[in-house]
């Protein structure tokens, strides 16, 4: 009877060690690449005040060809880029154009003012028909702005603008942000 025992113990325990489970599959699994692609961006936001704005300076008086006229406009430009960048400021033409009548655009100066968010070097500039950096590697950023002050002197006010027929004389500036 002990052999049969030992013999039964043995049977039981092959077939135990015999036997492989397989567990019932419950999932499977696949993977998938996910790309994020990038480029490089350079915008000048619609809230910039420069877009179709006007700048005026208003001479109705001796005390106007008399005194320096400065307008300060912020946020002129709201720019978003996804690297360092210049901000490059002209004029379209040479002068200022009041049907026949001119006056040359170099009355003018432009400057980069603080106040808005945008980093980097500030200039001031004379106005002209060349590019001319306004702002030197301002950095990467979303919705930067940017303040900018118009002048005329009073000693360009009383020799260039004192006896020049009335009328608005316009010209078009325009900036650009480049890239670095």
């Amino acid at each position: 009877m002990k052999k049969q025992i030992v013999i039964a113990a043995l049977s039981i325990g092959a077939i135990a060690l015999g036997t492989h489970w397989v567990p019932a599959q419950n999932s499977e699994q696949v993977s998938t690449s996910v790309n994020i692609i990038l480029a490089d961006v350079i915008a000048m936001d619609a809230g910039s005040a420069a877009l179709a704005g006007n700048v005026d300076f208003n001479y109705g008086n001796t005390k106007d060809y008399n005194s320096s006229k400065s307008v300060t406009v912020p946020n002129s430009l709201v720019i978003i880029s996804s690297k360092n960048f210049d901000v490059k400021v002209k004029s379209e033409g040479a002068n200022f154009v009041s049907g026949a009548n001119v006056i040359p655009v170099d009355i003018l100066k432009v400057k980069a003012t603080p106040g808005g968010n945008l980093t980097g070097t500030l200039n001031e500039v004379t106005l002209s028909t060349n590019d001319q950096v306004l702002v030197s590697n301002a950095g990467l950023g979303a919705k930067q702005s940017l303040n900018i002050a118009y002048s005329i002197s009073a000693e360009k006010a009383s020799t260039v603008l004192l006896g020049k027929p009335q009328g608005t004389y316009t010209q078009t500036v325009t900036y650009t942000a480049t890239a670095l």
